[in-house]
C-alpha cells in the first residue's frame, strides 16, 4: 500500500525534476551533511549537482557551513544522492522543514539514509575531533515533523531508530581503516542558543554522550518513511560547562573544518563497503 504523503504534488514536482535531469540515476543511499562535513562531497565520482531552487518545496538553509544542492553520483559501487544542507529547526521554529526533500529521495529509491552533524560531547573519552555513530537519540523538546500526518501511518516505532547493522559494519570499517568511531546517545535540543551547564548536567544525567540542534527530526521523518538510518557526530568542542571553551558558532565551525578531512575520509570508506 502507497504512504499517502507520495501523492504530495509537489513531491512528484520535485521528483518529476530529478528524473528529468538525471533519467538513468537510480540511487540507493541519501546522504545529508552537517557543519563540518561538505568536504564529502569531494569524494563523490560522476557528480551531478542540482540547486534546491531548481526543486519545488526545497528549502533553503541560511546557516554558514551548508550549502544547497542534490549532489547525485558514485561512492564505490553505491549510487548515492547527497543533500549538501538542511534547514534546522531553530531557523523557523519548523521541525519539518527537510521533510519533503527526504520523502522525494525516498520515493526515487534510496533506501537508507547517512546523517551526519556536529556536536558538542558530554564525556571526557569523547574530546573535540572524535567521531561518534548514533545508537539511539533523545528528542529534549519532544517535538516531531510527524504531528498532521494522517491515519495510523504516524505511529511510528523508534527501536533501532539508527540502524545496528549498518551502526556495526561502520565501527568495524572504520576500525580497519585505523580509525575509532565511538557509539553514543545524540540529545536534541533546538537551540539556536548553546545549551546551559545546567542543561548539559541534565543531559548527561538522562544519559547523553553528546548534544546538538538537528538529526533527531530528520530521522523521525526518514523512519516513518521506512528508510534505515546511519548517524554520525565529529565532535567540536565539550558541553557547556564542561572546560573553558568559550561556545560560539564560529568557534563550532573552526573545530569543524579543523577534524574535517579526517571525518569526511571516513565516511566516505563506511559508505564505499556498507553491505546493504
Amino acid at each position: 500500500m502507497n504512504p499517502q504523503w507520495l501523492s504530495d504534488p509537489e513531491l512528484q514536482s520535485a521528483l518529476h525534476t530529478l528524473r528529468h535531469h538525471l533519467p538513468t540515476a537510480r540511487p540507493r543511499v541519501a546522504m545529508l551533511l552537517g557543519s563540518g562535513w561538505g568536504g564529502v562531497t569531494a569524494h563523490i565520482e560522476q557528480p551531478h549537482r542540482i540547486p534546491y531552487a531548481q526543486l519545488p518545496g526545497f528549502p533553503q538553509p541560511s546557516v554558514a557551513g551548508h550549502a544547497a544542492d542534490v549532489l547525485v553520483g558514485r561512492l564505490g559501487p553505491h549510487e548515492v544522492a547527497v543533500l549538501t544542507g538542511r534547514k534546522h529547526t531553530y531557523e523557523t521554529g519548523d521541525p519539518s522543514a527537510m521533510k519533503l526533500p527526504l520523502r522525494v529521495l525516498r520515493a526515487w529509491g534510496c533506501e537508507v539514509l547517512v546523517q551526519t552533524n556536529a556536536a558538542g560531547s558530554l564525556r571526557a573519552d569523547l574530546p573535540p575531533g572524535s567521531l561518534m555513530a548514533l545508537s539511539d537519540h533523545i528528542n529534549l523538546p519532544q517535538r516531531s515533523p510527524l504531528i498532521g500526518e494522517a491515519g495510523n501511518e504516524r505511529f511510528v516505532s523508534m527501536v533501532n531508530a539508527y540502524d545496528a547493522d549498518l551502526r556495526t559494519q561502520a565501527r568495524q570499517l572504520a576500525q580497519a581503516a585505523g580509525h575509532t568511531l565511538h557509539e553514543g546517545v545524540y540529545v536534541w535540543f533546538v537551540g539556536p542558543q548553546f545549551e546551559t551547564p545546567a542543561e548539559i548536567r541534565l543531559a548527561q544525567r538522562l544519559g547523553g554522550d553528546a548534544v546538538g540542534m538537528s538529526t533527531v527530526p530528520e530521522t523521525l521523518i526518514a523512519r516513518h518513511a521506512g528508510m534505515r538510518v546511519l548517524a554520525l557526530s565529529l565532535i567540536t568542542n565539550m558541553g557547556a560547562g564542561l572546560s573553558d571553551e568559550n561556545l560560539s558558532h564560529d568557534h563550532t565551525l573552526a573545530q569543524a573544518q579543523a577534524a574535517s578531512q579526517r571525518a569526511c575520509e571516513v565516511l566516505c570508506h563506511i559508505v564505499r563497503h556498507l553491505l546493504l
